[in-house]
C-alpha cells in the first residue's frame, strides 16, 4: 500500500516538479527543455499506468497546511481521464516545438503548462470535495496563462473572461461546498454517497449542489456560462487549445458528475434539470458553429455542443436508476472520443495557421488540395465527431442516443416522455448541425479552390505527421474494434455506479444506423440551403460575396454578463460611498450645531474660528472622510483577513 501511495503523490506531483526544472533548463536550451519535457510526460503516463494495472483501489491522505489533508483515490474512470490527459499532454509536446519554432520565449508558455497536468491530475484522482476545489482552481490560474499567451488585446480580453468565469465559478463552488459541509458533516465522496443516498428528502441538498454546479459547468462551458469557450481556444495556441477542449472542460465535466453521482443518485428533479441545460448546450453550440467563419471558433462551438452530449449521458445515467448501464458507457466513451477528436483537429488547425497565420474559413479555401496526409488527418476527426458507422463517435453517441430510447420507454405515460422525446428530436437535429458545420469545414479546405492552395510547400514536419497520423488512426480503430471499447466503458462505470447487467446495443442494427441516416440527411441539406444558401453567396467565377456570422449584438457577454458585473460593482461602490460618508455627515451636523451654539453663547472669536474651521475645513487638508475611507478599508482587510484564517482551521 505504501508503494501505492507514493506512485499517487508521484503522478499528482512530478509533473509540477517538471515544470520547475523544464523552465530552468529551457533557460540554457530550446532542444534540452523538449526532450526533458516529453520525457517527463511519458513518466507520468507509465505512473499512471502503473497504478490502474497494481494499485486499482489505492487511496492517500497527505497532511496540508493546519492539519487539512489532501486525500487521493483510484477507480476506474479516474485512471481513465488521468491517462487521456497525460496521452493529450504527450501528443501536443511533441507537436508544440514546430508550432513554436521562431517565436519569443516560449518557457512561460512550459512553465504553466507542466503545473496544469500536475493539477489536472489530482483534481481527478481527488477522494473528496476539498481536495477537489484546491486543483480545480490550480488549474484555473495556471490554464489562464495559456490562454493569455499570445498577449495580444484579443488574447487578453479572451484570458480576463476565462479568469473571470473561473474565480466566480470558484467561488460559487466554496459557498456549496461550505454549505455542504455544514448540512453533511463530511465532504469525502464515498461518506457523502452512502449519506445521500439513505435521505428520502433532498431538497436541504439542492441549494449547495447548485452553486457547485454553476462552477463546474462553468469550466465545462455547459450553458449558460459557455462564453468563455468560443473565445479562449481560437487565440491560444493550437497545442493550448487541443488541451483546453480535450481535457481542461473534462474538469468541469467530471465535477458536474461528482455531484450528480454523489449527492443526487437516482434523484429525478436534478437530472431533469440537468438535461434541460444539457440540451440547451448541445444545440445552442451546434447553432454557433453553423454561423462562424473562423477555423478554430468553430471547432471550439462544436466542442460546446459534445459537452452538452456529454452532460446529457451525466443527466440521463441519474434519471435510468437500476437501467442506467447504457448511458454510463455513453458518457464514458463519448469523454474520450471527444479528447481524442479535438486533440486531431486542433493539431491540424495548428498545422494550418502556422503555415497560413490566419484563421478565416474566406482566406482558406483550398489549402488542403493537394496535402493528402492534411486531409487524412482532418477526415478522421471530422468522420469521428459526425458520428459515421466504424468511427469512435458512433459508438457513443448511439449509446447516448440509446439511453434517451430507453428512458422513453420507462416513463411512457408520464409527462416527462414528451420531455424525453423532444430531447431525442434535439439530439438528431444536433447530430445533423455537426455534419453540416464539419462537411463545411472539410469542402472549404480540401475541395473549394482558392488563393490558399498551396502544393509544393513542405507544411509539417516528420514527426508531427507521424504523431498525427497515429492517433488519428485511433479513431476507427475504437470505432470497428466495439469489443474493446465496451470493456474500456465497462472499467469506468463504478464511478458512476453503472449496473455492468443491461441489454447489449446492436450497433449496426438497423434501428441505429436509421438514426445516423436522418442526421447526416439533415446536415447536407443544412449545408446546402442554409450555409451555401443563405450564410454564404458566392458569384458564378466562385468569389464570395456575403459571408453572415453569429451577430454581436447577441453575445451573452457583451449583451449580459459585463453589464450586469458592472451595474453590481457601481451599486456596491455607491453602497460603500454612502455608508462610508455617514459618520462625516453626523461629525459635519454636530459640529454645525456646535457653531450655532457658540454663536449664540457669543464665544470669543478665536474660539468661533477654530469650530468654523473644523466644520469647513481647507481643500488640500485631510478631512474626516479620508480618514475613515481608510479606516474602513483596513477593518475590511482585517475582516477578510480573520474570515480566511477560520475557515483554514474550520476545514
Amino acid at each position: 500500500m505504501r508503494v501505492a501511495q507514493s506512485l499517487i503523490a508521484a503522478a499528482v506531483f512530478w509533473p509540477m516538479l517538471a515544470a520547475a526544472a523544464g523552465y530552468a533548463i529551457g533557460k540554457k536550451s530550446r532542444r534540452a527543455r523538449d526532450a526533458f519535457v516529453f520525457c517527463a510526460c511519458v513518466i507520468a503516463l507509465l505512473l499512471s499506468m502503473s497504478l490502474s494495472l497494481w494499485h486499482s483501489d489505492a487511496k492517500l491522505g497527505l497532511v496540508g497546511i493546519g492539519g487539512v489533508q489532501l486525500q487521493f483515490m483510484l477507480d476506474g474512470f479516474r485512471t481513465i481521464l488521468v491517462c487521456a490527459a497525460v496521452f493529450l499532454w504527450i501528443v501536443t509536446t511533441l507537436f508544440s516545438p514546430e508550432y513554436f519554432s521562431g517565436k519569443q520565449s516560449p518557457e512561460r508558455y512550459w512553465l504553466f503548462n507542466m503545473m496544469t497536468l500536475g493539477a489536472v491530475t489530482g483534481f481527478f484522482y481527488s477522494a473528496d470535495f476539498f481536495t477537489a476545489f484546491i486543483f480545480f482552481e490550480i488549474t484555473s490560474l495556471t490554464s489562464y496563462t495559456m490562454v493569455a499567451h499570445e498577449g495580444n488585446p484579443v488574447a487578453l480580453r479572451a484570458a480576463e473572461t476565462y479568469l473571470a468565469v473561473a474565480i466566480i465559478g470558484g467561488l460559487s463552488i466554496l459557498m456549496g461546498m461550505l454549505l455542504l459541509w455544514q448540512r453533511m458533516g463530511t465532504l469525502a465522496f464515498a461518506l457523502l454517497y452512502d449519506a445521500c443516498t439513505a435521505m428520502p428528502d433532498k431538497s436541504a441538498l439542492y441549494l449547495p449542489g447548485s452553486l457547485m454546479l454553476v462552477g463546474f459547468g462553468a469550466k465545462a462551458g455547459l450553458f449558460p456560462l459557455h462564453i468563455w469557450l468560443p473565445k479562449a481556444h481560437p487565440v491560444a495556441p493550437a497545442p493550448a487549445s487541443a488541451l483546453l477542449s480535450g481535457i481542461l472542460t473534462k474538469t468541469g465535466v467530471f465535477g458536474v458528475a461528482l455531484v450528480s453521482c454523489y449527492l443526487f443518485p437516482a434523484d429525478e428533479k436534478w437530472s431533469v434539470t440537468l438535461l434541460a441545460f444539457a440540451a440547451i448546450t448541445m444545440l445552442l453550440g451546434a447553432v454557433l458553429a453553423v454561423f462562424s467563419n473562423d477555423l478554430k471558433r468553430t471547432l471550439a462551438c462544436s466542442s460546446v455542443s459534445q459537452i452538452g452530449f456529454i452532460v446529457i449521458g451525466v443527466a440521463m445515467q441519474g434519471l435510468l436508476g437500476d437501467h442506467n448501464g447504457i448511458a454510463v458507457r455513453g458518457t464514458v466513451l463519448h469523454i474520450v472520443n471527444h479528447s481524442l477528436v479535438k486533440l486531431v483537429l486542433f493539431i491540424a488547425a495548428g498545422v494550418i495557421y502556422r503555415n497560413r497565420h490566419e484563421l478565416a474559413l474566406d482566406k482558406l479555401r483550398g489549402y488542403g488540395r493537394g496535402k493528402p496526409l492534411l486531409c487524412f488527418v482532418f477526415l478522421m476527426g471530422a468522420l469521428a465527431l459526425g458520428g459515421l458507422p466504424f468511427w469512435s463517435g458512433y459508438i457513443s453517441k448511439t449509446l447516448l442516443h440509446e439511453s434517451i430510447v430507453e428512458g422513453i420507454h420507462i416513463f411512457a405515460g408520464f409527462p416527462l416522455a414528451i420531455f424525453l422525446h423532444a430531447l431525442e428530436i434535439a439530439f438528431i437535429v444536433t447530430g445533423g448541425l455537426t455534419v453540416a458545420y464539419m462537411l463545411r469545414l472539410c469542402i472549404t479546405l480540401f475541395v473549394e479552390k482558392g488563393d490558399a492552395e498551396e502544393k509544393s510547400k513542405p507544411y509539417v514536419s516528420r514527426r508531427s505527421a507521424v504523431t498525427l497520423v497515429i492517433t488519428a488512426t485511433l479513431l476507427p480503430f475504437f470505432g470497428i474494434l466495439t469489443g474493446l471499447t465496451d470493456t474500456l466503458a465497462d472499467s469506468g462505470s463504478g464511478f458512476f455506479n453503472g449496473y455492468a447487467v443491461y441489454q447489449a446495443v446492436a450497433y449496426f442494427a438497423w434501428v441505429n444506423l436509421k438514426g445516423v441516416i436522418i442526421s447526416f440527411a439533415i446536415g447536407i441539406a443544412v449545408y446546402i440551403l442554409i450555409i451555401r444558401g443563405l450564410l454564404i453567396r458566392h458569384r458564378n467565377d466562385g468569389a464570395i460575396i456575403r459571408i453572415v456570422e453569429w451577430p454581436g449584438w447577441l453575445d451573452m457577454e457583451d449583451l449580459l454578463y459585463r453589464p450586469l458585473l458592472r451595474g453590481l460593482v457601481l451599486s456596491a461602490a455607491d453602497l460603500v460611498r454612502i455608508v462610508s460618508s455617514l459618520p462625516d455627515m453626523l461629525a459635519r451636523g454636530l459640529i454645525s450645531s456646535a457653531t450655532l451654539l457658540a454663536s449664540a453663547a457669543s464665544l470669543p472669536d478665536r474660539s468661533a474660528q477654530a469650530i468654523l474651521h473644523y466644520s469647513h475645513p481647507p481643500e488640500k487638508e485631510p478631512n474626516i472622510t479620508n480618514r475613515f475611507s481608510v479606516g474602513l478599508i483596513l477593518v475590511g482587510l482585517g475582516i477578510c483577513a480573520s474570515l480566511i484564517y477560520v475557515l483554514i482551521h474550520a476545514l
